[in-house]
């Protein structure tokens, strides 16, 4: 299996439709992909308890990359990882990557056979377009 990827959000339709767009850029198989994003109840929000279980239903993956929104997403997934089994938390990498932009190059790059550290350092990189494009690199 390849590189997972779990997404953290506070809304799962900004999940979703990040999801939507990167698995655009994509001619083959997507990597598989959890998204763990807003409350039980369809409001915004984050649980550890579904960022967990995102964790855990990628345990076959080689490697898992966690793409975060903001706040108190951070500390969802701290907690998640946090609960993990260690042979599974030593699979898995927290990233600060933006989450749009990183999850763009993180479902590309693991589309292709990247492993976890290649997934996650194109992800580390998904301002660097934008950021060359605006001279604000």
């Amino acid at each position: 299996m390849s590189v997972g990827i779990v997404v953290v959000s506070h809304s799962r339709p900004l999940a979703e439709a990040a999801v939507a767009l990167a698995a655009q850029m994509v001619h083959g198989e997507l990597p598989p992909i959890e998204i763990a994003a807003g409350a039980e109840d369809g409001s915004l929000g984050t649980d550890a308890t579904a960022v967990h279980a995102a964790i855990e239903s990628l345990a076959g993956a080689d490697g898992i990359l966690v793409l975060l929104d903001l706040g108190s997403a951070v500390m969802s997934a701290e907690t998640a990882y946090e609960l993990l089994d260690p042979d599974l938390a030593a699979r898995v990498t927290l990233s600060s990557a933006p989450l749009v932009e990183g999850l763009f190059g993180a479902v590309v790059r693991a589309s292709t056979g990247g492993n976890l550290a290649t997934v996650a350092a194109e992800a580390a990189r998904g301002l660097l377009p934008k950021q060359v494009h605006l001279d604000t690199a």
